[in-house]
């Protein structure tokens, strides 16, 4: 059976050696989940309670259209919750939702809030990416 330093493949110290205390600090952080990038994201707060009012309803003209949370049917002309994104849902199923998080519980699709923070924080990540988006263009332009 293998001991403690074989299973963390770690030595043991020799006679008069001292420990590397920056060693054991790093270790510390990553037993404790310091370096956990989920914990440097912000999670998304509710939606913006005007954004939510402002969902539009409208009536359902087909059959075989279901709500994605329940799973169950729209009936014909029964009224639906409209999202940005173009996906339907029963009040009751989405309002709860958006109490919770801002986003489209199918697609992701982020609605504003009213947390300040969260919104440059979610401005700053779009424009993270359209700064990839420029330096992929560049670069491609120089070496094609």
């Amino acid at each position: 059976m293998a001991d403690y330093f074989q299973e963390m493949g770690w030595q043991p110290l020799s006679d008069g050696q001292a420990p590397n205390h920056l060693l054991h600090f790093a270790r510390l952080f990553r037993d404790y989940n310091i370096f956990d990038e989920s914990l440097t994201q912000t999670l998304a707060p509710p939606a913006s309670k005007s954004v939510v009012e402002n969902l539009p309803s409208i009536t359902i003209n087909e059959q075989g259209v279901k709500c994605p949370v329940c799973l169950k049917e729209h009936g014909e002309g029964e009224t639906v919750k409209k999202m940005p994104c173009n996906h339907t849902f029963h009040a009751e199923c989405i309002l709860p939702w958006l109490e919770k998080t801002n986003s489209c519980p199918l697609c992701r699709f982020e609605l504003a809030t009213d947390d300040e923070d969260y919104e440059a924080f979610r401005k700053e990540k779009l424009r993270a990416k359209a700064r990839e988006a420029d330096i992929e263009i560049l670069h491609n332009s120089m070496f094609s």
